[in-house]
């Protein structure tokens, strides 16, 4: 019988969320994608465009948005009473593991074929990307008379497979498989209709300009398997890139849904977590803290005020967590062992990697408690070593109060999720409920008194 119990009974609220999710995720299928779907959302919302290379003009009261990269995007919203002057802010990424393309891309050979040359993007689980079709996404540069210009590129259709290798030719495949990322993952582009040169011929003609116009590319293999809403209960979620379009569809919902006239809400999508971030556009950088300053600035605010804003403020890192495995329960731990459709996640490690600590945990617990929104939390193994996320990477260049948080998925960094594998899945009850979460978090008015305590308004 169905548990009408549950939240997996799923309200028309609830299923709406994640169809919602379901939508955002088709129209991202690159970083680049991401940034200019999210950027078409907050104009839609009112924001203001802030150009990074461009003087600001910021009030209070007002609504902004500025980018880096065309990949990574930064917006906040000011509030008119600001006598207790902070940010609250949440953090995602936009990226996902796949294949990036190199720029010499084309392989021939042998014999007639075709091949893509690819190199691994992040923690990929390798054997998920065989044998699916997959298009191509990302940015291309084209001349346009004098100006070089950068276009979004999404692939029209499947273009490329990467086969597996038949049983009768390797009859280990099913006790070990180990494939070489040089020779193994080297996607079929054709069986002898097209040459060298096609692959540009091919972009540019979907582009509408001749492929001496191409320049260069930053192009990744996708999947374009559309997400799915699955089970007798319609209880989960599966898509491509849950890991992170997930977390950073739901704070941006929660974000765009909140008007707190006490604090400086921010939002932002960053680039480049799969591979570490430290690039120009990725937490590790300075966006997110030139941002903080330049809006410090043209508020009128002095330097010791900023500080003093940054020490009052609170960062919500929000990046999936790993779901209790039905046939693996052993790799979980003990009693941190999250379950999909239990709600949002708080990640914890002893090594800082997850940055939550007593502190940032008591705030973010209290947000929920008073929202009644149910939280779950998240440790490894002692044993096993665990990922990395945004919070402590960020606070390398602006030091605040973090929490780590996340949707609890299966198959993370999978190619589909089940909510972060090529398919990764999560709990559709989940989605809904994170928007809450946060929702709450950017209602809140958070007073922090250095580390000796805090109070919720």
């Amino acid at each position: 019988m169905l548990n009408t119990n549950n939240e997996s009974a799923m309200s028309a609220e609830t299923r709406k969320a994640a169809l919602e999710l379901s939508a955002f995720i088709e129209k991202c299928p690159s970083m680049f994608h991401t940034t200019a779907e999210i950027s078409d959302r907050l104009k839609n919302a009112g924001f203001t465009f802030l150009p990074e290379g461009e003087a600001w003009s910021v009030e209070r009261g007002g609504k902004y948005f500025t980018t880096r990269n065309g990949s990574t995007v930064v917006a906040f919203k000011v509030g008119e009473q600001l006598d207790n002057y902070h940010f609250q802010i949440t953090a995602a990424h936009g990226d996902s593991p796949t294949f990036k393309l190199k720029a010499q891309s084309e392989l021939e050979g042998p014999s007639e074929y075709m091949r893509l040359n690819t190199e691994v993007y992040g923690g990929a689980i390798d054997y998920t990307w065989f044998d699916k079709p997959l298009g191509l996404a990302g940015r291309v540069l084209v001349r346009e008379g004098g100006r070089i210009e950068s276009r979004l590129y999404d692939s029209a259709c499947d273009v490329a497979l990467i086969p597996s290798l038949a049983i009768h030719m390797d009859r280990s495949v099913n006790e070990k498989f180990s494939p070489n990322r040089q020779t193994d993952l080297m996607p079929l582009f054709s069986a002898g209709a097209l040459t060298r040169g096609a692959l540009d011929e091919y972009v540019a003609s979907e582009l509408g300009v001749s492929a001496d116009q191409v320049i260069s590319r930053d192009m990744f293999l996708v999947n374009r398997q559309k997400p799915q809403l699955w089970g007798a209960a319609e209880e989960f979620l599966s898509a491509p890139k849950l890991d992170d379009l997930a977390c950073a569809f739901v704070s941006l919902e929660a974000f765009l849904a909140v008007e707190n006239d006490r604090d400086v809400s921010v939002y932002c999508c960053f680039d480049n977590e799969e591979v570490g971030s430290n690039t120009k556009q990725g937490a590790m950088s300075t966006v997110l803290r030139d941002t903080l300053e330049r809006m410090n600035v043209a508020l009128g605010f002095s330097w010791e005020d900023y500080h003093c804003a940054v020490a009052k403020s609170m960062l919500v890192s929000c990046d999936n967590a790993h779901a209790l495995h039905p046939n693996r329960p052993e790799v979980a731990d003990a009693e941190n062992r999250p379950v999909l459709g239990g709600g949002m996640v708080v990640k914890e490690a002893a090594n800082q990697k997850y940055c939550t600590d007593a502190f940032s945990r008591a705030v973010f617990l209290s947000v929920c408690e008073a929202a009644g929104v149910p939280v779950q939390t998240f440790a490894n193994r002692s044993d096993m070593a665990g990922g990395s996320t945004l919070g402590n990477i960020s606070n390398g260049h602006l030091s605040l109060n973090t929490v780590d948080i996340g949707i609890p998925q299966l198959a993370m960094h999978s190619c589909v999720e089940t909510a972060h594998s090529s398919y990764e899945t999560c709990a559709a009850c989940d989605v809904k409920l994170s928007i809450d979460v946060l929702k709450a978090f950017f209602d809140a008015e958070i007073v922090i008194n250095g580390s000796d305590s805090i109070e919720l308004k």
